[in-house]
């Protein structure tokens, strides 16, 4: 292997100097021999856990990855991450561990990598926040490593009808408004879930392995394999075989996280109708890779890139029938012709971003509506809008795909916690033209951020989701669609205008305008600002209150370092 001293930390750690450090024994415990301690250690992060289905079926994976590291000449070394269900938790206090998860990912990724003097590692993931976990302590640490995602759930069925988890929220709206029996409701509930896998759309999950593969990170078509299928297998095998060429060639994450890759990445966000939870997540990588990224660059791209992918939740398809047309790879080709990639960004491979795409045909193929060519795209420009005004002149983001207009003035709705905004919902009162306000639910307030997919699916069950608006200084699901605002900063736990909105007041949110405004004089509002008080801390204790003294606001990516 070339250059062994330069690559292989541990070696250098445990074999320097005439006495050799006794910590050798401990590796001979675990079955180590000579040879071994001058090979590449390998970290596998395995995400794997029975708490989600997007997790549930990770072992098989790690299990492949850790038999290509040896085959490859190098030592496996196995460590766990955490993972919270995201589906599971929306709701309730649990889904304020959600971003949380993000930060304490990437700080167990960190921890063992450094710890342990790994030189390379193998990040294995599932669900929403081991994605971001995973690529901000690669960027981190900046050791030789590669993302491996465990692949999209399978659609559900229900009388002929494709489900995924978005379509049991939505139904909760639909059965509390007599719009769908006891019998319809039950069964998309018992069906939406067929199989091991993450969400099944272009939610979360999805748009951060998709993007990872135009990142460079990981390996093209690895993002929208359903995980019960063998080559989900085949490609963490791969995967771990690249991974140990990286450590021997010494490319490093920050060699290929650059600001031109995080644009590539951005671009195919936007070309898919991705998740806004990517712009929290994108800032944070950027951050952790000490690139220079703003939400002013998710706009300046966004109005360059259509959306040209047909997919839930406010088209047709799900992430198995983009495999089928193509993939991410396909996506890719277009963008790259139309000159909206960088295709001098290097891979994970070694090779080009173009040099990887080259055998990839120009035009996407006949007979299917998942991935469309630019000359018929969904959207001339892309969906995630950063809206400022004087309700969140630090930037607020909303997605816009799905609406015939995505525009709203009118009276607001106040609440100061979710559950009080889902019984005024589900017991009918809210109206056509009203404009939610959901605060003190952001990065610090919430704590955590949590995200609003209930509340806003419940408003699409019930018809609302052209008529009425909601905004938030939390978040939303990958899963949602509508009117919807998030991630307004200043958040209103540090005084942000979001806190001085009163019941009844104008509100206006407008994305032709890119403005998100409170109608209220500035007299008023310095009066109200100076009756304002902080709210005492939610939690005083725990991983729940180090965040909240942690944490940036969420323009800057909600980040804790």
């Amino acid at each position: 292997m070339a250059d062994q001293a330069r690559y292989n930390r541990r070696s250098r750690h445990v074999t320097e100097g005439v006495a050799r450090s006794p910590n050798r024994s401990m590796y001979y415990a675990m079955g180590y021999r000579e040879e071994d301690f001058e090979k590449p250690m390998i970290g596998v992060a395995n995400g794997h856990s029975t708490i989600t289905p997007c997790n549930s079926g990770l072992q098989k994976l790690a299990d492949v990855a850790i038999a290509a590291v040896r085959e490859a000449g190098a030592n496996p070394q196995v460590f766990g991450t955490p993972t919270i269900s995201d589906g599971m938790s929306m709701g309730t206090e649990g889904m304020k561990f959600s971003l949380i998860s993000r930060e304490v990912i990437a700080d167990c990724i960190e921890t063992c990598v450094n710890g342990q003097w790994m030189d390379g590692v193998v990040v294995i993931g599932g669900c929403d926040k081991n994605m971001p976990g995973g690529m901000i302590a690669l960027a981190r640490l900046n050791v030789p490593g590669i993302y491996v995602y465990g692949g999209t759930i399978k659609p559900g069925h229900w009388k002929g009808k494709d489900l995924t988890i978005v379509s049991a929220f939505e139904a909760v709206g639909e059965f509390t408004a007599g719009r769908m029996t006891r019998e319809d409701f039950e069964g998309i509930e018992r069906n939406a879930c067929p199989s091991s896998g993450s969400c099944g759309g272009m939610y979360t999950a999805n748009t951060m392995s998709s993007s990872f593969e135009a990142l460079g990170m990981s390996l093209l078509y690895s993002s929208t394999m359903a995980n019960p299928d063998d080559e989900k297998v085949g490609s963490a095998a791969q995967s771990a075989r690249v991974l140990v060429e990286a450590v021997k060639r010494d490319l490093k994450p920050r060699d290929i996280i650059t600001r031109e890759s995080i644009e590539n990445a951005v671009a195919v966000i936007m070309a898919t109708g991705g998740s806004t939870n990517a712009v929290l997540h994108y800032l944070a990588i950027a951050h952790a890779a000490e690139v220079e990224w703003s939400l002013d660059d998710f706009e300046r791209v966004r109005r360059k890139v259509p959306v040209i992918c047909n997919l839930k939740p406010s088209g047709e398809y799900v992430a198995t029938d983009l495999h089928r047309a193509g993939g991410i790879p396909q996506v890719m080709k277009l963008l790259l012709d139309a000159g909206l990639l960088h295709g001098g960004c290097m891979t994970i491979t070694g090779r080009t971003l173009a040099e990887e795409l080259a055998d990839v045909p120009s035009e996407p193929p006949a007979g299917q509506d998942v991935i469309r060519p630019l000359s018929r795209a969904l959207y001339d420009e892309g969906h995630l809008a950063i809206l400022k005004g004087n309700l969140a002149p630090d930037g607020a983001v909303a997605k816009i795909t799905g609406l015939k207009n995505p525009a709203i003035t009118g009276p607001a709705r106040v609440f100061d916690d979710e559950q009080s905004a889902m019984d005024v919902i589900l017991a009918n009162g809210i109206q056509p033209g009203d404009v939610l306000v959901l605060r003190y639910l952001g990065p610090k307030g919430g704590p955590g951020m949590p995200e609003m997919l209930a509340p806003t699916s419940a408003l699409i069950g019930k018809g609302l989701g052209e008529s009425v608006g909601l905004i938030t200084d939390g978040r939303f699901s990958g899963g949602t669609w509508g009117m919807v605002v998030g991630h307004v900063s200043p958040e209103a736990f540090d005084g942000g205008t979001i806190a001085l909105v009163r019941e009844g007041d104008s509100v206006t949110i407008d994305a032709h305008q890119l403005l998100i405004q409170l109608n209220v004089p500035e007299d008023e509002l310095a009066r109200r600002r100076a009756a304002w008080t902080k709210p005492a801390a939610k939690y005083t204790r725990g991983v729940l209150a180090k965040f909240a003294k942690l944490t940036s606001s969420a323009s800057k990516g909600a980040v804790t370092d």
